[in-house]
């Protein structure tokens, strides 16, 4: 189940602008924005090969683009529920950091493999009646599969953000809960937090080798 996250990052790949298009507007404008440069980045020959200072290059251009497209901090605490409250707010902040890393490893790296020449659809788009929330609807569709993906956004400054993902009505948020919940359960929020923490020291490490 975990992999075919790989697809919903690469989403944000191929939809998300680098700079002006999550500000105010229609919450699908994030996600319609130009993507011109991710399917350039992509598609460039230059990042075919297997060599690592390239790959390297390619997968910091690509958090570049996803990152800031990502309401981190409304992730962690969507994705810690009610562990939230065990943190007080240095541990909020290096949590959501140390997260943001561990997906953006995670997700980047699958990216870099899987891409096929999928293209997008767009579905229908929710606004919620009383609270700045949203849902966008979209379809990766590919020779074999149509498959569906959500996106739950969150308005904060006449921002929209994205703080959860859905994969044929699997949350990417719901599916870390379960596994931190867990944890949380036998350990500290710094306990946890260091063991995210060594998690990505080892993914960079990887990485490192080629």
């Amino acid at each position: 189940m975990m992999k075919r996250y790989g697809l919903i990052l690469l989403l944000a790949v191929l939809m998300l602008p680098i700079t002006q298009a999550a500000i105010a507007g229609e919450p699908s404008d994030v996600i319609k924005a130009p993507m011109d440069e991710a399917l350039a980045l992509l598609r460039d020959p230059q990042y075919q090969s297997d060599d690592p200072q390239k790959r390297a290059e390619q997968r910091e251009k690509f958090w570049a683009i996803i990152e800031p497209a990502f309401d981190f901090m409304e992730l962690s605490k969507r994705t810690l529920a009610r562990n939230w409250k065990k943190f007080d707010d240095a541990q909020r902040v290096a949590f959501a950091e140390v997260f943001s890393d561990l997906l953006g490893n995670i997700y980047v790296d699958r990216i870099q493999g899987e891409y096929n020449d999928e293209t997008i659809e767009f579905g229908d788009q929710f606004l919620h009646e009383s609270r700045p929330l949203a849902v966008v609807k979209t379809f990766i569709v590919s020779s074999r599969n149509r498959i569906p993906v959500d996106y739950s956004m969150i308005q904060k400054e006449d921002t929209w953000r994205i703080y959860d993902v859905k994969v044929e009505g699997i949350s990417l948020v719901k599916n870390y809960r379960s596994q931190f919940k867990e944890i949380l359960a036998k350990e500290s929020p710094d306990q946890l937090i260091e063991r995210l923490k060594e998690k990505v020291a080892a993914q960079k490490a990887n990485l490192a080798k080629g």
